[in-house]
């Protein structure tokens, strides 16, 4: 085959997005979250289901994006008494909303292995523009043959935003989230 008559089909090409599924059944992937104690320490916690993709084309912010949905009943902070009353009304209500969603809007790359990833989050049946810090962590084959990709985001929610309004005090009306994801390739988003 020609190599200069398939490099300019290829560069012709209109560049696509790699689809990822998250690596829940392995759990190479979590959502936690901290939030002050009384202003004395801090309460750490995690979700321990969900699930989402997201896509991803190199040199093409414009084509990615992310989708995941998080089961709010699964909230775990090593305290069933606490996390009892984390499900309740006060707090995520998860008999009305047992799930929250985020969907990406934009994704803009900030440096090397940095970027922006903006979105809407609904929780509590109240859906906010939130901002993630993102960091690249690296992507690759795997021992299995897979290939696989990894990033790490952050970002500071306001709970009152999402219609929490139970007094913890000044120092927790903030809750920090984390989350590690990673994703095995599946195919061509579209």
């Amino acid at each position: 085959m020609n190599t200069s008559a398939t490099s300019a089909a290829t560069e012709g090409a209109p560049p696509k997005a790699e689809r990822y599924e998250i690596d829940i059944g392995n759990m190479h992937a979590s959502i936690q979250f901290k939030i002050s104690h009384l202003g004395f320490g801090w309460m750490i916690g995690r979700f321990n289901r969900f699930s989402g993709f997201f896509d991803y084309a190199e040199g093409h912010p414009e084509l990615d994006r992310v989708s995941v949905t998080i089961e709010t009943g699964s909230i775990d902070t090593n305290h069933p008494e606490r996390d009892k009353h984390l499900r309740s009304k006060d707090f995520l209500a998860v008999e009305d909303y047992p799930e929250a969603h985020f969907v990406s809007t934009r994704y803009e790359e900030t440096g090397e292995d940095s970027a922006i990833l903006e979105g809407n989050l609904t929780l509590r049946g109240v859906t906010r523009l939130v901002r993630i810090e993102v960091l690249k962590l690296g992507h690759g084959k795997d021992p299995w043959d897979a290939y696989r990709r990894a990033f790490m985001g952050s970002t500071r929610l306001a709970l009152k935003d999402f219609g929490i309004e139970y007094d913890l005090g000044p120092a927790a009306r903030e809750v920090d989230l984390y989350l590690n994801i990673e994703g095995i390739r599946q195919a061509e988003a579209w």
